[in-house]
């Protein structure tokens, strides 16, 4: 029986291979890029690969059908330019020559992506993975196809600029979509008007999705950055993204919807910060609103709004923008008041130096004199010491949850954190701090020190995957894929199972473990043990006995 397709144009079935649809007279032909998968064509026995869309350094979008529900959907196939050489004649994505290992890994990072996402969506706000497949050497993400425009074609259509009210109301389902991601330990990245779309029904839904290489310049991906709405550490790959990347992001489509104006570049802000403050541009709009854009948006991750409920409720409440509003000004303040303290001491440093060349001289030319008078205190010794700084003491802060350390102020009255990276730990719960950097009970001066803190992800979960009849070698590939630590061992075999793959495993597949606690045992079938039939002894034949002739 021949397999069956979606018409990409009526969504009819149609037989595989067909060059016209016979129910709308449409072409079939082949009219994507070469070295795209064809138009037409099936993917994994699901999906009808249509159209191709777009290329950046991750992959290439298609658009597609799923067959069975004959349901419109976007097909992002793994594919980056960097580190892929092309495809053979079997469709296989093919790396380049000595990048095998980073393209697998790489690989990886999208395929968690797409399936976290997965598992988080529908959600408010966020266009929907709804499946994550492997086929041809890569791996594909389906995406629900929302129907609508983008933002930013919308904003190009509508000149006017949106009062508060609207923008909130816009960008309310798409902050609480970005608050979903976070709570689940994902970062988007992307944030900007040509990846919100805006449905028939007026709703607005968050697509782009990318992973970190993508989404940070001189990564081992071709990167996509959105000058305007990037935040600077997404710059260089020497710095840390947290949510707080997220919260840039938001707030600069916010500025954007209010004042008509695209923010000013981070890399241009870092030479020398021109953003103009909201209300300037537009002075209907409330000051407090205004404040908060810019705190949301400051160059330094640290001294920025931290997360998306506390922007969301900044940006809805009066109340609660004033703490914004008192902690921005207690910021520029300190700011200063480091910026005087360093201006003093580089002061006093220059002094010293002063006083140590005349020093010098004094002594060459006593000494040119034959004499070696002894300096005196006032000569070797300054007068007085500019007052130093409060010595502060580093605090413990591994084992506490980040949300309680961020609201306590005990510590965010002294100290700034920021997250350096989030990582799996068997030992602490999700959200709990694992490392910290400078260590604990360190002295420094600095005001208001920065700590990086390292997050737990917690428990890296996976399920034993089905690997019955595999071969040692091909269980081995896929228990390291999903981190599975194993134990093989040898069983006896009398036949039931294939000989050198697995017979079982233990858990069973399908069991979900804790990969940084657990090893599976992986039990090996033996050559067949085939029972040795004994030589059949030879039957004695009887002798002839001879026969009497009679005497005549």
């Amino acid at each position: 029986m021949a397999e069956m397709i979606r018409c990409p144009y009526c969504l009819s079935r149609v037989e595989l291979g067909k060059a016209v649809c016979p129910f709308c007279d449409k072409s079939l032909e082949n009219t994507n890029l070469p070295g795209n998968l064809p138009f037409a064509s099936m993917l994994a026995g699901r999906y009808t690969i249509g159209q191709y869309v777009d290329t950046d350094g991750e992959g290439i979008l298609y658009q597609a059908v799923e067959n069975t529900g004959g349901v419109r959907v976007l097909v992002k196939e793994y594919f980056p330019v960097t580190l892929s050489s092309g495809r053979d004649e079997m469709g296989q994505v093919l790396p380049k020559e000595g990048s095998e290992v980073l393209f697998k890994t790489t690989r990886m990072d999208f395929a968690d992506l797409y399936r976290s996402i997965m598992q988080i969506t529908p959600a408010t706000g966020l266009a929907a993975v709804l499946d994550v497949l492997e086929e041809n050497n890569t791996i594909y993400a389906v995406i629900e196809c929302v129907k609508g425009e983008t933002l930013s074609r919308y904003l190009s259509k509508h000149p006017l600029n949106m009062n508060p009210a609207q923008a909130r109301s816009l960008l309310q389902p798409i902050m609480e979509g970005v608050a979903a991601m976070h709570k689940a330990g994902l970062v988007h990245r992307g944030i900007c008007p040509d990846n919100i779309i805006l449905s028939s029904g007026g709703a607005a839904r968050l697509g782009g999705y990318g992973t970190l290489g993508l989404r940070t310049a001189g990564s081992e991906l071709k990167s996509q950055l959105y000058d305007g709405y990037s935040a600077p550490e997404q710059y260089s790959v020497a710095e840390f993204e947290g949510r707080y990347t997220d919260v840039y992001g938001l707030a600069a489509v916010f500025y954007r919807l209010l004042t008509g104006h695209t923010p000013v570049m981070a890399l241009q802000r870092r030479v020398t910060d021109s953003l103009v403050p909201a209300r300037k541009l537009e002075p209907e709009i409330p000051g407090y609103m205004s404040v908060v854009l810019l705190a949301a948006m400051r160059m330094d991750p640290s001294m920025r709004i931290q997360n998306v409920p506390e922007l969301m409720g900044a940006l809805t409440s009066q109340r609660a923008a004033d703490s914004i509003t008192d902690r921005v000004e207690e910021d520029r303040k300190q700011s200063e008041a480091s910026k005087e303290h360093i201006s003093t001491k580089t002061l006093f440093t220059g002094s010293l130096l002063v006083i140590a060349v005349l020093f010098l001289l004094l002594m060459w030319s006593m000494l040119s004199r034959d004499t070696t008078p002894q300096p005196t205190a006032s000569e070797s010794t300054p007068a007085s010491v500019s007052q130093q700084q409060e010595e502060l003491i580093i605090p413990n802060v591994v084992g506490i949850p980040y949300t309680q350390v961020q609201s306590d102020s005990t510590y965010n009255t002294k100290f700034r954190f920021t997250i350096a990276k989030q990582e799996y730990s068997s030992e602490y719960e999700k959200g709990v701090i694992i490392d910290q950097t400078p260590e604990a009970d360190t002295s420094t001066n600095d005001v208001r020190p920065l700590i990086s803190v390292t997050i737990s992800k917690g428990p890296e979960l996976v399920e034993v995957p089905q690997i019955t009849g595999f071969t040692q070698e091909a269980a081995q590939r896929e228990l390291e894929a999903k981190h599975i630590k194993a134990s093989f061992s040898m069983i006896e075999n009398n036949g039931e199972y294939a000989s050198g793959c697995v017979a079982y495993t233990d858990p069973v597949p399908g069991t979900e473990i804790d990969v940084g606690t657990t090893t599976i045992n992986v039990y090996i079938a033996k050559e067949r043990d085939i029972p040795q039939v004994p030589e059949a002894t030879p039957t004695p034949q009887p002798t002839e006995t001879p026969k009497e002739t009679p005497i005549p």
